[in-house]
């Protein structure tokens, strides 16, 4: 069965613990911006269904990742998150615009 679809760095190990044979290959940069935007979506979508922190977790690893390609880190990521949060709130309040 082809696949063609990112997969967590320990998944071919695992497959052949299990008597899998799984043939992968290492994507390039260029490739793997790619790859982490269709998981970045892929895992969206399947949070959108389960609403699930087993899913969020993903969500935030694909995130992690991300942050890594384009040359920063995680911790720049949050850094820049709290600079928002503290400039511009969070969403944690429900604030619904309606009108400007």
């Amino acid at each position: 069965m082809r696949y063609d679809k990112l997969v967590r760095d320990k998944i071919p190990e695992i497959m052949r613990a299990n008597n899998g044979n799984p043939i992968v290959h290492i994507a390039s940069r260029e490739e793997l911006k790619i790859k982490l935007a269709d998981k970045l979506y892929e895992e969206a979508k399947e949070f959108l269904i389960s609403w699930n922190e087993n899913e969020l977790a993903d969500l935030s690893e694909v995130i992690r990742a991300l942050s890594e390609v384009i040359g920063s880190s995680p911790e720049q990521v949050e850094f820049e998150r709290q600079k928002k949060a503290q400039e511009r709130g969070g969403f944690f309040e429900g604030i619904v615009l309606d009108e400007a």
